[in-house]
């Protein structure tokens, strides 16, 4: 099968290779998917630049979503699934084989059924973009009524997060970075955004509320998004959501204002959610499938040949909506 891989890391050009290897066997309980399309997230061109492949790892094909076909399954798993469209979650996480390839062997729960009317590009989205947002959304309970900001709203994660929220009932404010962003955004359902590259975040969230706060955080950074919590932007018992941070070193928080305010803060890993949860989000994302609820964005398109310049891409930020490589 056409691969691609890297086998030290380093920049995209310097150490992404594309070649031949072997087409993997799908073992007991395991499905083998030829993949049709490959998600490129920014967890993966991290892991590519900087994330050691680990004792006795040769190389790392990358990525851990994307979507296709089942065509051969392993012991233990139902001959019917064969010829069955789906999408994958954790291809490549804590394993070597990830979905830059033609074909993926996996655990048969790693491969969900797809709605017929629900695309590759579209599929190759929803591994870590979509079951993310719809975790954190899930975490904060019940928010029809209530006010959510959306931190980074026209990214990846934040698309989706944005449509979910409006689809409970929510008032959503999301910060973006450019007037393109910005249209996108409210595209996806939010109600106002702030731009945080003109603007402070802080005030205009006051503004909006009556100086009271949002109800909730949906965030992305937490080094930056700290902040808001020294500056009145949460309410009284309001809920901070994290999925990430541009740093990951010790963050200071302001604990008068979490104690006082009664605030309460919920971190996540995508990758290492709870069976229930996972089923709650695989469930939920398949209704909303289904029912046609959910729109995708795809930025960009790429061939497995410029595998590099996808990683670009992703890395670079510019681009509104998500990169895929297809596989064909």
């Amino acid at each position: 099968m056409r691969a691609s891989w890297y086998a030290k890391n380093g920049a995209a050009r310097d150490v992404l290779v594309i070649g031949e290897l072997p087409t993997p066997t799908p073992g007991e309980g395991e499905v083998r998917v030829r993949l049709a399309v490959s998600g490129v997230n920014p967890s993966d061109v991290k892991s590519r630049s900087a994330r050691p492949l680990g004792e006795g790892v040769e190389r790392i094909v990358p990525h851990s979503d994307g979507a296709g076909v089942i065509d051969a399954v392993g012991d233990g798993v139902s001959p019917g699934r064969i010829g069955e469209r789906v999408w994958i979650w954790n291809g490549q996480w804590q394993r070597p084989m990830g979905t830059a390839a033609q074909f993926i062997a996996l655990p048969q729960a790693q491969a969900v059924r797809l709605p017929a009317s629900t695309d590759f590009d579209a599929a190759a989205c929803l591994g870590i973009p979509a079951m993310t947002a719809f975790h954190a959304i899930r975490l904060l309970g019940d928010i029809g009524g209530r006010t959510v900001l959306v931190i980074g709203a026209s990214s990846a994660v934040g698309h989706y997060a944005a449509q979910l929220a409006a689809l409970r009932g929510a008032q959503v404010i999301g910060t973006v970075g450019s007037e393109a962003k910005a249209r996108h955004a409210l595209a996806a359902g939010v109600a106002t955004t702030i731009n945080y590259k003109t603007e402070s975040v802080a005030e205009r969230v006051r503004q909006l509320t009556a100086g009271r706060g949002v109800d909730a955080i949906i965030d992305m950074d937490f080094s930056t998004t700290v902040q808001l919590l020294a500056a009145n932007g949460l309410a009284p018992h309001g809920t901070l959501v994290c999925y990430g941070s541009n740093a990951y070193g010790d963050i200071a928080v302001p604990f008068r204002p979490l104690l006082w305010n009664s605030l309460s803060l919920r971190f996540f890993l995508v990758y290492e959610l709870t069976p229930p949860d996972r089923r709650a989000a695989l469930d939920g994302l398949s209704e909303l499938l289904a029912a046609g609820r959910l729109s995708h964005t795809i930025g960009a398109r790429f061939a497995l040949d410029e595998m590099a310049a996808a990683h670009e891409a992703v890395e670079a930020g510019r681009l509104i909506g998500n990169v895929v490589v297809t596989l064909g």
